[in-house]
């Protein structure tokens, strides 16, 4: 038997997760990050005192201002690359959302306290008129 995933079905997918998600926070149920939008990210930017993640995979490119890759699967996985001080300002983000949540949720299960993600992602960084980066090595 064979499976083919259909974009179209990937893409219904996608969104019904992402409204999982919100469903889930709007009926009372705190997230342990905050979710930031394309706005307040941008000013952030300019005066940059956290650490920017970039969580997506397959690697598609990053923001300017990315400090550390880190596939959204693999964070608990890879705690020892992340700082050791547990209120360190961290903003993650991926190309969509999806990946996104699963690693802010990481973060806080693992005991971070400023957690937050860029729920815009790439996607919307692009949309805004802005240009991804992408590393040589």
């Amino acid at each position: 038997m064979s499976f083919q995933i259909n974009s179209r079905w990937l893409a219904v997918w996608i969104i019904a997760v992402v409204a999982c998600l919100q469903l889930e926070t709007a009926h009372g149920q705190s997230q342990p990050y905050r979710n930031l939008s394309f706005a307040e990210f941008s000013r952030w930017l300019e005066q940059k005192d956290f650490l920017l993640i970039n969580v997506h995979v397959p690697y598609q490119g990053e923001i300017p201002g990315t400090d550390m890759l880190l596939p959204y699967h693999s964070v608990k996985r890879q705690k020892d690359r992340l700082p050791a001080a547990k209120d360190t300002k961290i903003v993650v983000y991926c190309l969509t959302g999806p990946m996104g949540h699963a690693a802010a949720e990481s973060l806080a299960q693992l005991g971070y306290t400023r957690v937050y993600h860029y729920q815009g992602g790439m996607l919307d960084w692009v949309r805004s008129g802005r240009e991804l980066t992408v590393r040589s090595d």
